[in-house]
């Protein structure tokens, strides 16, 4: 444990809310993921804890994930037909080209804004 102890603070006193190592957290505590993986979401309630551990590729250093009570976590709430109609425009949306008005199975990409036949008209397509 002796690795992890800059990364250990139960108390809260050195980073503000309690601090476990990755993958040392107590029962009781859940990710966002892991909630939802239990049919469960936060709540509105606060973060409760922290797991934490060194990064290299982060600029930081460390990398953090927020954990929340899971006694005070709530069912998450059923899709109503219209938030099933809300995401099939949305998706619907993100698979028209603005510029042909064709509809993809794949999304726009978001860096071109239009389609890859009206961002690179020159190119003649590939067949395999």
């Amino acid at each position: 444990m002796a690795a992890y102890g800059k990364c250990f603070d139960p108390t809260g006193a050195r980073f503000g809310i309690p601090t476990f190592p990755w993958q040392f957290a107590p029962d009781g505590y859940a990710t966002r993921r892991q909630l939802r993986e239990r049919g469960l979401r936060p709540g509105g309630q606060p973060v409760a804890a922290q797991v934490m551990r060194h990064h290299r590729g982060r600029k930081a250093g460390v990398q953090v994930a927020y954990l929340y009570r899971v006694d005070r976590a709530k069912p998450v709430r059923p899709m109503t037909s219209r938030k099933w109609g809300a995401l099939a425009l949305a998706m619907h949306a993100r698979r028209t080209c603005p510029q042909c008005h064709l509809t993809y199975s794949y999304c726009i990409p978001t860096s071109l804004g239009v389609c890859l036949l009206c961002a690179y008209p020159d190119t003649p397509p590939t067949t395999n």
